[in-house]
């Protein structure tokens, strides 16, 4: 059975950088196309960044471009998700997610589209 552990998050000022990583456990990181969700207390979840098997799809929340990266580690069986510049809304609850049934290329923004998930991780940015 497949499972996805989240860490790096933690509390931090407006500005910093923090990098979250997904680990893949029970099946290979390769057979998943993967994406990094949030949610801030009172909130909808709300899609982040997604990366497809092949790593030659990605895409972002508006939000978040050209400050946050995704990628992955097929060997490592990791996906990073890095964040520069972090402002205070981008405090929230990461979760990572994985999708067996895409294609090599596609990667998908919408929750629906994922089969596991995992408990996430906190990031807490100051003002």
């Amino acid at each position: 059975q497949v499972q996805l552990v989240e860490s790096g998050g933690g509390l931090v000022q407006a500005g910093a950088s923090l990098t979250l990583s997904c680990a893949v456990s029970g099946r290979t990181l390769g057979d998943y196309a993967m994406g990094w969700f949030r949610q801030a207390p009172g909130k909808e979840r709300e899609f982040v960044a997604a990366i497809s098997k092949s790593g030659g799809t990605t895409r972002y929340a508006n939000a978040v471009k050209g400050r946050f990266t995704i990628s992955r580690d097929n060997a490592k069986n990791v996906v990073y998700l890095q964040m520069n510049g972090l402002k205070f809304e981008d405090t929230a609850t990461y979760s990572c997610a994985g999708a067996r049934w895409p294609d090599q290329d596609s990667a998908m923004v919408v929750p629906p589209s994922y089969d596991v998930w995992g408990q996430g991780t906190q990031v807490t940015v100051s003002s």
